[in-house]
């Protein structure tokens, strides 16, 4: 089979340190282009903008879109006009109603739209998602807390609107919980602390609940120092089932299950090849609706002022 030209958006450091080396490793795919204004990779065609690439390099079969995501939208809408087929890293998006036309101009052009959730493709996510699908669910406890000046130096736009602040490492355990949980949930309080100089929130407690009524409850943080927590732990009928190291790694009633090293991205982009060799799209938006449900009920509380260095 043809090997798929793809070109990446943005080259900040998701798209170095994840993005290149997976595309790399996977068959079938390879880097030719990059469009950003300020940053090049070595040995790869270099282009200021989208714009001037897709008028320049017509050769290009996909884009991944590794920007922030409040200028998302419009880039891959011109993307998919020109026929291209496009990864949206996550959130896909700033809001839940721009997708609806991105989905559309897919489906019209007949190229593949990929709303990519890297955590979903972490080794104890579908075997979480095995154990779970027959079993009594009591309650769920996740925790996820991580250091934004550690992972995020300098990114100020994930405190603008619409980049969503601690909504923004925390969707990552909103995607592994849509995946495993064997029934929707959804939310039903939320308490939101905004830094008073910031337009999202830096930390966030969360209740949510299933027409069961089962008790479910989050806690994020984004000024989380010494060691960072990434773990979902789930109440059965005998036991806890404990999802921790961000997917990696999985325990039953202390027993471990799977404990491997996190190979997302290459998952990730295998998948998208695959898509692409298929015809078909992988759009799921309930994360991103969980997190526009938090904004639409959480209580706002304003807290001290957030700067990148302490």
């Amino acid at each position: 089979m043809t090997t798929i030209q793809i070109a990446i958006v943005g080259l900040g450091k998701i798209a170095r340190s994840q993005h290149v080396p997976a595309i790399a490793a996977t068959d079938g795919i390879e880097i030719v282009a990059v469009a950003d204004p300020h940053a090049t990779l070595e040995g790869v065609a270099h282009f200021s903008t989208l714009a001037e690439m897709l008028a320049q390099a017509p050769g290009i079969d996909a884009v991944a879109f590794c920007t922030p995501p409040q200028v998302r939208s419009t880039l891959a809408a011109a993307a998919l006009a020109a026929g291209k087929h496009v990864l949206l890293e996550k959130p896909p998006g700033a809001t839940v109603s721009e997708l609806g036309p991105l989905v559309a101009a897919a489906e019209e052009s007949g190229t593949t739209l990929f709303a990519s959730w890297h955590s979903r493709f972490a080794p104890a996510v579908e075997p979480a998602r095995a154990f779970l699908a027959n079993r009594t669910i009591r309650s769920v406890v996740t925790t996820w807390k991580e250091d934004v000046r550690v992972w995020h130096p300098g990114q100020r736009w994930i405190f603008e609107a619409g980049g969503l602040g601690v909504f923004d490492p925390a969707i990552n355990a909103l995607s592994i919980l849509t995946r495993i949980l064997p029934r929707p949930f959804f939310v039903t309080a939320a308490e939101l602390a905004f830094p008073s100089n910031c337009d999202a929130p830096i930390a966030a407690k969360l209740e949510f609940s299933d027409q069961t009524g089962i008790a479910m409850r989050a806690e994020l943080d984004f000024l989380q120092s010494g060691q960072q927590t990434w773990e979902i732990r789930v109440e059965t009928d005998d036991g806890w089932l404990t999802l921790s190291a961000g997917g990696a790694k999985l325990t039953y009633a202390g027993v471990a299950l799977v404990d491997e090293k996190k190979a997302e991205y290459p998952a990730l982009y295998r998948h998208f090849v695959e898509l692409i060799r298929r015809g078909a799209s992988d759009v799921d938006l309930a994360p991103l609706i969980h997190v526009a449900d938090a904004f639409m009920l959480g209580r706002r509380i304003v807290v001290a002022p957030f700067e990148d260095r302490p």
